[in-house]
């Protein structure tokens, strides 16, 4: 499976280099084009995309530590609609392939630019995505079929991962939802590992009031 941690990690570093409180689709964006690209080259079926044209230095590897960013509404939504292409791909974990696909039906910011400049469509943009998967090889029967939430629901304690999948959201939403207090969440003795009860699960969600 393709993986979503690199791309989240140039995502994370190029809006530290721009100074940006907040990672947004933009950068999310770049962060999936450059985890797949190759000397600076994006490429999806037909599609290539040079790096250095959009503003990327390829050569530059994401440096750890320096100060925290976190996800901007509108990503966090895009990593929302991933799961949701994961959990219809039949996929037990979201992958880079998922991300990229829930970039489709953007309409502004970079990916407007890309459609307007290389004629992309929301079609064919699903379909080289498509393509990026085949030339990664077939997921395995584990990855297509097993999902976390069949091996976990007697457990008491999840990981960060496990507790997304129980409320059907992406890993990225759920831990801002725990940086911000919302979602209690316990830290393993001297790790650096957290864990959240599933009792405590039900402390993001709030009854929905019809509009009138």
């Amino acid at each position: 499976m393709l993986e979503i941690d690199s791309a989240a990690s140039f995502a994370i570093a190029r809006a530290k280099n721009r100074n940006l409180a907040e990672v947004g689709p933009d950068e999310l964006l770049l962060g999936c084009l450059q985890a797949i690209s190759q000397f600076g080259i994006a490429q999806l079926g037909t599609l290539l995309l040079d790096l250095e044209e959009l503003g990327i230095d390829w050569l530059q590897y994401p440096e750890k530590g320096g100060a925290k960013v976190a996800y901007s509404a509108a990503a966090v939504a895009l990593f929302d609609q991933a799961a949701r292409i994961a959990k219809a791909d039949g996929a037990g974990a979201v992958g880079l392939d998922h991300l990229l696909a829930a970039f489709s039906g953007e309409t502004s910011g970079l990916m407007s630019r890309l459609k307007r400049s290389h004629g992309i469509t929301s079609a064919n943009w699903r379909a080289a995505v498509a393509q990026l998967r085949s030339a990664q090889g077939p997921r395995t029967n584990s990855e297509a079929k097993e999902s976390p939430a069949r091996t976990i629901h007697s457990r008491d304690y999840l990981t960060p991962e496990e507790a997304a999948e129980a409320l059907s959201i992406h890993v990225q939403t759920l831990r801002g939802y725990v940086r911000s207090g919302k979602l209690p969440a316990l830290r393993l003795a001297g790790e650096r590992a957290i864990r959240i009860r599933r009792k405590d699960l039900g402390k993001v969600l709030e009854p929905l009031v019809p509009q009138t």
